[in-house]
């Protein structure tokens, strides 16, 4: 939990009281942005809802805007964190969050949007837009982010019919294939998947350029950025070594991030896993609310896949088509949970949420993508960049791990002594711009 200094070798969370921060300036400047959007978004459609639901429709979205606005209100000024009020499943998780935070504050005043950790009241933000919705049917189940991601994978068409033609490639000299050249494809692929949230941003910046560009022969580039790269560690966790009669492994589990490109790089990757032979089966995690933006629900999971099929270009509807096969013969499975969309570090998951620490259990491998997942795996606290990974972990480690994550927050552990000094110094904002990444590997059976 959160506190200002040192605590038994942990450090403060990073929290929007230090002015000028990065923390700082998203509380200030980020987050109200997000909600403005949000509540345009609602606005644009308020025809639709008419359309759909008549006066009622009105009426939801002139109470959701008003809940909305008075949110950022609460937000712009350091308002104290208040209850959630609208009876979900994890309504009572929410509020004993906020309680154990008052306790170790002392005072209700002091869980506020800028003196609270900023991974908390980030989270906290995202639930109370889901809380105006939910308060508000008929419109309780619209996605307010829908349209940035349905555009972010239209607009990386080019880039997803790359990466289909690339995997067919594989895929028709799959039986030829030594070692070595199924361990270049791999790490391929795997950094195809760890850029793939970079990529994305180019390309939705419309730029032409971008979009020409093919996510495979940027990647040679690319790695000068990676400041972590354990992937080897990856493939040997893979290859099972030492169990006889077992030479693959059995699941990897993935703990999703954004939808559109990021996802197809994602879903590619995890294609070759099981058509290679190096997995049995995969688990997708993804959000159970619109969150964070742009990460990946239910929904647009299905859809994109269905897009993929329906789309005309012969290995890109091959793909799709592939895709569904998995799903349906159940080799693929998507799952949600209430803890991914709550404010918790994942040290606390054994205690809070055990049921999904045990699933996590049952995977042979488990990829965690991007930032807000680097954070929570970290407890987003000041660590010293030197201090290892799994230190950082504080406990958490349910089964071999990675991190694949582009950097846009300013925490990063388990660098070089030296290597975050020499960055800080030629680029300040080195762990905020998004243009290094990591792929950062922890297993629990290394500390036995």
């Amino acid at each position: 939990m959160a506190a200002d200094q040192t605590v038994h070798g942990v450090p403060p969370s990073l929290s929007a009281k230090v002015v000028g921060s990065f923390a700082y300036l998203t509380v200030r400047d980020r987050l109200p942005t997000i909600l403005t959007k949000v509540i345009d978004t609602i606005h644009r459609n308020k025809n639709k809802f008419f359309e759909e639901y008549g006066e009622e429709g009105i009426e939801a979205e002139k109470q959701t805007i008003s809940l909305l606005s008075k949110l950022r209100n609460e937000l712009q000024t350091d308002k104290p964190i208040l209850a959630v009020t609208d009876g979900l499943q994890d309504t009572e998780s929410w509020n004993q969050y906020l309680q154990r935070h008052q306790r170790l504050q002392g005072d209700e005043a002091s869980v506020s949007w800028f003196k609270s950790p900023w991974l908390y009241v980030e989270c906290y933000m995202y639930r109370r837009i889901q809380e105006a919705f939910w308060l508000n049917p008929p419109i309780s189940d619209y996605d307010y982010f829908d349209e940035g991601k349905t555009q972010s994978f239209f607009e990386s068409q080019q880039a997803v019919m790359t990466l289909c033609t690339y995997l067919e490639n594989i895929n028709k000299s799959m039986a030829e294939l030594s070692k070595n050249q199924l361990l270049e494809h791999f790490n391929k692929l795997l950094q195809v998947s760890l850029w793939g949230n970079k990529c994305d941003l180019s390309i939705s910046a419309g730029q032409d350029n971008s979009q020409k560009l093919s996510p495979i022969d940027s990647l040679s580039s690319l790695l000068p950025f990676i400041l972590v790269d354990d992937s080897n560690m990856v493939w040997s966790t893979l290859q099972r070594p030492g169990q006889p009669g077992k030479t693959t492994a059995g699941r990897v589990d993935v703990v999703l991030d954004n939808a559109g490109f990021e996802l197809v790089t994602d879903l590619v990757f995890a294609d070759f896993l099981v058509s290679s032979g190096l997995v049995r089966e995969v688990h997708f995690h993804g959000k159970s609310l619109p969150w964070f933006v742009s990460d990946v629900t239910a929904k647009d999971f299905q859809w994109t896949i269905r897009q993929t099929m329906a789309a005309n270009h012969k290995w890109m509807s091959k793909s799709g088509v592939q895709w569904q096969s998995y799903l349906k013969e159940g080799v693929w499975s998507y799952h949600d949970h209430p803890f991914w969309t709550q404010p918790h570090e994942f040290c606390d998951m054994a205690a809070d949420a055990p049921d999904l620490y045990a699933t996590l259990q049952g995977a042979d491998l488990v990829l965690f993508k991007g930032d807000l997942n680097y954070r929570k795996l970290t407890s987003d606290r000041e660590w010293d960049h030197t201090v290892s990974f799994g230190t950082a972990l504080r406990g958490f480690g349910p089964a071999p791990l990675c991190a694949l994550r582009t950097l846009k927050a300013n925490v990063q552990v388990g660098l070089q002594q030296g290597q975050g000094e020499k960055l800080t110094s030629q680029e300040p904002d080195w762990m905020t711009s998004g243009k290094y990444a990591v792929i950062q590997f922890y297993s629990p059976k290394s500390e036995q």
